[in-house]
């Protein structure tokens, strides 16, 4: 339903006709260089993924580039996130890397994203002028400059908030305390035998210690500044490779003249907007966010329409098609893959 309305939010103003007509003027030569950087920030993205696993695990740079690409395909084609599920599961499949090990780097990874993204929208706030008059009404919401300034700020909540969590497991002494607790669980029930309590310990306290154990295991580059250090150069080259490729993309689309600068803005706003609840491939918010975006440096609502529509499609369709071949060779049934990241979730139901 959000999707629906946000695709309504974002075309409504746009004739068909218009649409089309604009579409057709786009130079898709630039299509060519723009796929290139699309898929070299994913090359980074599984640099980096490698990076954080080589402190429990190591695998080559290829082991973690299909199972990462996989991964963004599958969000793009099934509902529910299932691809960030799908990670860990192929790593345990294939690598024999604990699934919870495996689900702490992918966290890890988000934990940097966010870092570099609220890095980036501070230096989008100080240094480019973005109307504070400007305002578009999306149902309820008023999106203007002081909605944005709010998300940013919850942005930096949530990424304080998974680094204090990061943290408290990897320092052994709370990781005990936290173990303890758990082992703790079987003298809650009072009136419960000693045979029951026992089962109590090795059905679940021993598996959730363990699962706590395997998570501060793919935490553990916390212990290690100098490898923090590199994680973020290589999470700020992801976000800057990706913003280029929007750049050089607009540099073939009629009525798109933004700086290099603006059109990072503009692929932070549109991060934010498809971090709320969509379908699949994030069609719908994704152009939201984009026509919002746009509006706010004056770019027109049929430029700014055409524009988000076929930038979209350039981002999307080669991580699609890279994370089929990557199944193909490493043999993952992603159906498989969505089938058993449901089981997990009714288990810990």
């Amino acid at each position: 339903m959000l999707s629906v309305a946000a695709l309504y939010f974002a075309f409504h103003n746009v004739p068909l006709y218009g649409l089309l007509k604009y579409l057709k003027s786009i130079n898709y030569l630039w299509t060519i260089p723009a796929v290139f950087l699309v898929l070299v920030s994913f090359f980074i993205r599984a640099l980096r993924w490698q990076f954080i696993l080589e402190t429990s695990h190591k695998i080559n740079v290829w082991r973690a580039f299909r199972p990462l690409m996989i991964g963004f395909m599958i969000n793009c084609i099934l509902p529910g996130r299932v691809g960030e599920i799908a990670r860990p599961m192929i790593l345990q499949k294939k690598e024999k890397i604990p699934f919870a090990t495996g689900i702490a780097t992918v966290v890890a990874e988000r934990v940097f994203d966010v870092g570099a993204l609220v890095v980036f929208a501070v230096i989008t706030f100080v240094s480019i002028e973005i109307n504070p008059q400007a305002e578009i009404v999306f149902g309820d919401f008023h999106l203007n400059r002081s909605a944005l300034e709010v998300l940013f700020n919850r942005m930096i909540i949530i990424g304080v908030l998974l680094l204090v969590a990061i943290i408290m497991v990897s320092i052994p002494v709370i990781r005990r305390a936290i173990q303890r607790v758990i082992l703790a669980i079987p003298s809650l029930f009072l009136f419960a035998g000693n045979s029951l309590k026992a089962k109590i310990t090795a059905k679940l306290c021993e598996p959730l210690n363990r699962f706590v154990d395997n998570i501060a295991l793919g935490f553990m580059l916390i212990k290690y500044p100098k490898k923090i250090f590199i994680c973020t150069l290589y999470s700020l080259a992801v976000w800057m490779t990706a913003a280029l490729s929007y750049y050089v993309f607009s540099l073939g689309s009629p009525g798109i003249n933004l700086s290099f600068a603006e059109m990072y803005a503009v692929m932070v706003i549109i991060c934010l907007f498809i971090a709320l609840p969509s379908v699949p491939g994030f069609w719908g918010v994704w152009e939201a966010g984009g026509v919002f975006a746009l509006s706010l440096f004056g770019v027109s609502a049929n430029a700014a329409a055409g524009f988000t529509l076929a930038n979209h499609g350039i981002q999307l369709f080669p991580v699609i098609v890279v994370g089929f071949i990557s199944a193909i060779i490493t043999s993952v049934n992603i159906w498989q893959v969505s089938y058993e990241k449901k089981t997990v979730e009714l288990q810990k139901s």
